[in-house]
C-alpha cells in the first residue's frame, strides 16, 4: 500500500491502522462514498437544460435531496473523526493542536486556491494573473476546515455533556443573532440577514459568492457556527456505532434519534425556516436526522444483512469514492473548471460543447443533463478506482 500525505511524507503504518479500523464499519465507508458520488452529480449538471428538480437546491426556504449533500459530507467528517480522535488522545496538547491546525490550514488553502484556479486569464493572446482582490474566501472546503477545527477542539477539551451544551448554544445563538441583527421584518432575506452583513463587513462583496446573481455567500462566516453541529453529531454517531456494534439495537436507536431530530426540525421550521443557504438551525436538525436514519439503514443492509462485501458488489463502487473523498471532490471541481475555461470557439467552452453536440442531441432536456453528470461522475470514479487498485490513498 502506498499512502501519500499531502503534508509531504509517507506514513505506511499509520494509514494501515486507519484503514484497518475503518474497514470494520463498511456502512460508514459506503455512506461517505454515497455523499461524494451524489455531490459530484449535483455539482456538474450538463448545460442546455434545467436539471430535474430533485437535483437542484431549494431556491431559498425549503428542502430538496440536493440540499442534503454538503451537510452529509460534514456528518461524514465527524464519522471519520470518531476513529482519528481516539488516536489523538494519546498525544500531548501541543502535538494535537499542531496536527489539527496543520490539517485545517491545508484544507482551507486548497479550497481558496480552487476558487482562484486557474490563476490567470487570457485576453488578446496575453496571460494576466487573476486578481486576488476578486477571489472568493469562504467556500465548501473552507467550511469543512473550520468545522473540523472547532469540532476537534470542543471534543478534545470538553466532556460529552459540555459539547452538547455548546452545540445547543450554537444552534440557538445563531438564531438569536439573525433575529437581533438582520433587517427588521426581513431577518431571513438573502441580503438582509446578519450573516450577509458580517461577510460584507469583514470580507467585502468582491470576496463573496456571486452565483445567486448578487453578492451572497451560502458558506459565510456566521452560518459556519451551526454547521459545526453537523460534524459533532456525525462524530458521536460514529462513537455510538463503535461502542454498540453492528446489531439491531444500534439500528433502532439511530433511527429513533434521527426521527426525533427530524420532528424537532419540522417544529422549529415554523419559526426558523429550513434553509440550506442560511444553514438554519432547523436545517441542521433535519439533515443530521436524515443522516442518522441513512446510517442506520446502511448498517442494517450492509452489516447485518451482509448485502454487499467490501471488495465486490455494489458497496465496492461507493467505497472507491470513500477511500479518497477529499481528493476526488477536489479533482471533480478542478476538472469542471478546466472544461469551462478551455474554449472550442470564442463563445463556447468544452463543457458547453460536449453537452450541445452530444448529450443534448441524444437525450434533450433534463435527461441529457443527468447523463452528462453521471458520465462526469464516472470519470472521477475511474480515477478513484485506478488509485485504489494501486493502493494509493491521498490524505489531507
Amino acid at each position: 500500500m502506498t499512502v501519500f500525505d499531502v503534508t509531504g511524507y509517507y506514513n505506511h503504518q499509520k494509514i494501515l491502522n486507519i484503514i484497518k479500523s475503518a474497514s470494520r464499519f463498511l456502512a460508514l465507508d459506503v455512506f461517505r462514498g454515497l455523499t461524494v458520488c451524489f455531490m459530484i452529480i449535483v455539482n456538474t449538471p450538463g448545460d442546455g437544460a434545467t436539471p430535474f428538480s430533485p437535483l437542484l437546491h431549494a431556491s431559498w426556504h425549503g428542502f430538496t435531496p440536493t440540499d442534503l449533500v454538503f451537510p452529509s459530507f460534514l456528518f461524514a467528517v465527524g464519522n471519520a473523526m470518531s476513529f482519528s480522535m481516539e488516536k489523538y488522545r494519546a498525544l500531548g496538547d501541543g502535538a494535537f493542536f499542531g496536527k489539527v491546525i496543520k490539517r485545517t490550514l491545508l484544507i482551507f488553502l486548497l479550497g481558496y486556491l480552487m476558487y482562484w484556479f486557474p490563476f490567470f486569464t487570457i485576453e488578446n493572446g496575453h496571460f494576466y494573473l487573476k486578481p486576488i482582490s476578486h477571489t472568493r474566501v469562504m467556500g465548501v472546503l473552507q467550511r469543512i476546515a473550520l468545522c473540523y477545527l472547532f469540532a476537534s477542539l470542543l471534543i478534545r477539551y470538553l466532556s460529552t455533556r459540555g459539547v452538547m451544551i455548546v452545540s445547543i448554544i450554537l444552534l440557538f445563538g445563531y438564531w438569536l443573532l439573525l433575529l437581533a441583527y438582520g433587517t427588521p421584518g426581513e431577518v431571513y432575506g438573502m441580503q438582509t440577514n446578519a450573516g450577509y452583513y458580517l461577510d460584507n463587513f469583514i470580507l467585502g462583496e468582491n470576496h463573496l459568492y456571486h452565483g445567486e446573481g448578487v453578492a451572497f455567500d451560502p458558506e459565510g462566516i456566521l452560518s459556519t457556527l451551526p454547521s459545526i453541529v453537523n460534524v459533532i453529531i456525525g462524530y458521536y454517531a460514529g462513537v455510538f456505532i463503535q461502542q454498540k456494534g453492528k446489531n439491531y439495537e444500534t439500528v433502532a436507536r439511530l433511527l429513533l434519534a434521527g426521527g426525533v431530530l427530524i420532528c424537532l426540525a419540522l417544529i422549529w421550521n415554523v419559526y426558523f425556516p429550513i434553509n440550506k443557504k442560511l444553514w438554519s438551525s432547523s436545517f441542521v436538525l433535519l439533515t443530521t436526522g436524515i443522516d442518522l436514519a441513512i446510517i442506520g439503514g446502511l448498517i442494517y443492509i450492509v452489516e447485518i444483512r451482509k448485502a454487499g462485501a467490501p471488495e465486490k458488489g455494489w458497496t465496492k463502487f461507493f467505497t472507491i469514492f470513500g477511500k479518497n473523498p477529499l481528493f476526488i471532490y477536489l479533482l471533480s471541481e478542478l476538472l469542471a473548471i478546466l472544461l469551462y475555461q478551455i474554449n472550442v470557439s470564442k463563445k463556447q467552452s468544452v463543457f458547453s460543447w460536449l453537452n450541445s453536440v452530444f448529450y443534448q442531441r441524444i437525450a434533450p432536456g433534463p435527461v441529457g443533463s443527468l447523463l452528462f453528470a453521471l458520465s462526469f461522475m464516472m470519470l472521477c470514479w475511474s480515477v478513484g478506482w485506478w488509485l485504489d487498485k494501486r493502493k494509493v490513498y491521498i490524505r489531507v
